[in-house]
């Protein structure tokens, strides 16, 4: 298996009591283009999002995204 990105936005958001639904509607984004961020099948964040996600669950980027080499 190739080097991947691992998405922890699903711990996130169990941590603060929050589902994907009041994440997509806080930081406006379909709730769809949320599941895919949470499911790790994304091949492309941008930077707008990835800092709207980090203001409301209140955490750092290494917080979200982990870099594993397989």
């Amino acid at each position: 298996m190739a080097d991947r990105i691992v998405v922890h936005l699903d711990d996130l958001l169990s941590q603060r009591n929050m589902t994907l639904t009041q994440l997509a509607d806080a930081i406006g984004i379909t709730l769809a283009n949320a599941s895919i961020l949470k499911t790790g099948k994304a091949r492309a964040m941008r930077f707008s999002t990835l800092t709207a996600i980090c203001r409301e669950l209140e955490c750092q980027p290494g917080d979200l995204l982990e870099y594993r080499s397989d």
